[in-house]
């Protein structure tokens, strides 16, 4: 059979970079700063977790710098955005740019390859059930930031902070000091996303080896809506297809067609999305 055990254990070790990648790009949207940089940070924690994890033998320190770094990688949106006021999405796209060649710049210098650095001595994370311990992180995460944001005082301030940042400031909360925290927040799950496609999924490092994982991440905010539980379901949804696609290429289809699945699903959800949101607004303003 097409759809069996196997495609389902495949399909949730592909969503979980995407996943924990599109919980920071979520935050980021609820404390009302666009976050499309997340493929960028992504990228950075993919580097930082494979060089840390080759030179120290431990991937737990991989995992930590990968957190670590994209959380520094972050800053350069929080400071452009909520200090200087700066065009996040122009921001984002920069990052993005940057984090390719800055990865491929560091491959080179670092390891003295190009195109891939694969050493059979480099440690990956251990596999617990058939999943690393990331991704059941990850899955627990979506509870957490569920509850944080509905329940917790610190998560509805956030959301007070995205959706009226001038009254949440009469209140006297700091809207930059929330969007900060949101934007090193999701660098710190972009590392994580990062490590897990690195060291989880398969231990290496290619250059630009995300792929547009983290762009896929963005799509899935935008169809969750920002919300934990929609975030999760979109990023299934990409993870089914991309086992998919790996399950067609070995049915006999070519790489290229079978590489596009993700990419293909994200186009018609996307379209399916905006005709429905179409279809509200005129329902909306026929009956107004």
């Amino acid at each position: 059979m097409f759809f069996d055990s196997d495609l389902l254990m495949s399909a949730l070790r592909a969503l979980t970079p995407i996943l924990l990648a599109a919980l920071g790009g979520a935050l980021c949207e609820r404390a009302g700063v666009f976050n499309i940089g997340l493929e960028g940070m992504m990228l950075m924690g993919c580097f930082t977790s494979v060089a840390t994890s080759w030179f120290t033998g431990s991937p737990w320190l991989g995992v930590l710098a990968a957190a670590l770094a994209a959380a520094g990688y972050s800053l350069i949106l929080a400071v452009g955005a909520v200090t200087l006021r700066g065009d996040a999405v122009v921001l984002g796209i920069a990052m993005n740019l940057l984090a390719v060649g800055l990865t491929g710049f560091l491959l080179r210098t670092v390891f003295g390859v190009q195109g891939t650095f694969d050493d059979p001595s480099l440690a990956g994370l251990p596999l617990v059930g058939g999943f690393s311990p990331l991704a059941y992180l990850a899955w627990a995460a979506v509870g957490v930031a569920a509850l944080m944001l509905s329940r917790h005082g610190w998560g509805l301030r956030l959301r007070g902070v995205g959706e009226a940042p001038d009254a949440a400031a009469t209140l006297g909360v700091s809207p930059a000091k929330y969007q900060y925290a949101a934007v090193l927040v999701s660098g710190v799950l972009c590392g994580l996303a990062g490590a897990q496609l690195a060291l989880g999924n398969v231990t290496l490092f290619s250059e630009n080896m995300t792929a547009g994982r983290g762009w896929i991440a963005v799509v899935a905010v935008m169809l969750g809506r920002a919300l934990p539980l929609g975030v999760l379901l979109a990023a299934l949804l990409f993870g089914v297809a991309e086992a998919a696609g790996f399950r067609l290429q070995g049915l006999g289809l070519p790489q290229q067609a079978t590489d596009a699945a993700p990419y293909v699903v994200t186009l018609g959800a996307l379209f399916l999305t905006t005709a429905r949101r179409r279809r509200r607004i005129r329902a909306t303003g026929a009956t107004s």
